[in-house]
């Protein structure tokens, strides 16, 4: 994922789509000028619900497009709170892994968890 900022990607990818402003405000209810404005970086990302009806609208994956908002998943933040040492443990260990490494390492668990 680049530095690019979230509503600069968010702009970029939706006219890439041939998708204009107020057709995605109202697919994501939202008003034009809202969107307008995050799209300029001059508001911060919307909630998260937004963010994933922005992430299909513009073939995108969620958890990619909630990252540059600087946020993770509902979903995942609750299973970080059940076990955060053992997660916290988990994710340091994983730092310097590649993304191939961690896709192994995906596959693996869901190998063991389908056991």
């Amino acid at each position: 994922m680049s530095g690019e900022r979230f509503g600069t990607f968010v702009r970029r990818e939706r006219e890439a789509k041939g998708i204009g402003l107020r057709e995605m405000a109202k697919m994501i209810g939202v008003s034009p000028t809202y969107l307008s404005k995050v799209e300029r970086d001059e508001f911060s990302p919307p909630v998260e619900d937004k963010v994933k009806a922005i992430a299909k609208i513009i073939n995108c994956d969620p958890d990619e497009l909630l990252a540059r908002a600087g946020r993770v998943s509902s979903d995942i933040s609750d299973i970080i709170k059940r076990h955060p040492a053992e997660l916290a443990a988990l994710l340091r260990t994983t730092r310097s892994f590649t993304v191939k490494d961690i896709a192994q390492l995906a596959q693996q668990a869901q190998r063991a968890k389908d056991k």
